[in-house]
């Protein structure tokens, strides 16, 4: 990266709130987040949020895309690659003091013959997040132990989730609705793949998490927000359920013990991009 570019970024960094939005935006990488919903998440006015967002674009920090009628912006993960391997590498001189907290503290490839731990994470740990609990402990087998919670749950799980978990044959008497805190503390498992599955747990500011997880985001509608009958509102369940298995079952066929976190952490971001189909 040349010096004027990185200079541009510094300070366009520089303003916390654009801090704020670029920080929000990498929560979400690879995917990109509609600018209502960054204003909404970090109490922003529309108007000023533009500001911002113009400011991150012109400094090629942020990258936009047209949907249909919406806009979605994303982090330029090239351009951001860029930037901190110029911090570290060349303002820093590749010191190892200041290369060593971008390196995971365990080997860089994935040991093999392990079990490997996965988080889960929504806002109520009621519904999105114990379905992917589930799955990911019937599809996973004993490579995997998954764990779910939330950044604000619920007092129970919803009644309906647990019946179509329990339609398709998952256990659901060791299923509760946790808090996210029980996953931070000492002692608790180190993860190995951390997720969140609803875009308000994706947008919450979260320490980064001890052993340095792969993340990924793997959004998806809150059934519980459903409308209509108690038949229609089974369905978007059902559909929910159906759209994190097809997700699960793909991750679980990745070959983890080959891939090193760089090629891992490329293929959790293709299965956030691959929005699954009803």
């Amino acid at each position: 990266m040349e010096t004027t570019d990185a200079a541009l970024a510094f300070s366009t960094l520089g303003h916390p709130d654009r801090l704020a939005v670029f920080r929000l935006l990498m929560r979400f990488a690879p995917r990109g987040v509609r600018p209502t919903e960054m204003a909404q998440a970090l109490g922003l006015k529309a108007n000023t949020l533009s500001h911002h967002l113009a400011d991150l674009t012109a400094a090629g920090l942020v990258a936009v895309e047209r949907q249909g009628r919406s806009l979605y912006y994303s982090v330029a993960l090239d351009t951001t690659e860029a930037l901190i391997g110029y911090l570290a590498l060349d303002v820093g001189r590749g010191r190892p003091q200041f290369t060593a907290p971008m390196r995971a503290p365990q080997e860089d490839r994935i040991m093999p013959d392990k079990t490997y731990n996965v988080l889960f994470i929504c806002s109520g740990n009621s519904a999105r997040s114990i379905f992917a609990e589930a799955l990911l402990r019937d599809l996973g087998g004993p490579r995997f132990h998954a764990y779910s919670a939330g950044t604000n749950p619920n007092s129970s799980l919803n009644p309906v989730a647990l019946q179509v978990l329990a339609r398709n044959d998952h256990a659901v008497e060791d299923l509760r609705s946790k808090h996210i805190s029980e996953f931070q503390q000492h002692g608790a498992p180190v993860m190995d793949f951390v997720f969140t599955v609803c875009d308000t747990a994706a947008a919450e500011e979260c320490p980064p998490w001890p052993g340095q997880p792969i993340t990924g985001h793997w959004g998806v509608p809150d059934p519980v927000k459903a409308t209509g009958t108690e038949a229609e509102k089974g369905i978007v369940f059902a559909r929910t359920y159906g759209a994190l298995r097809r997700r699960i079952a793909t991750f679980v066929e990745l070959p983890v013990e080959t891939l090193d976190r760089m090629a891992l952490q490329a293929s959790v971001d293709a299965l956030s991009l691959n929005q699954p189909q009803d």
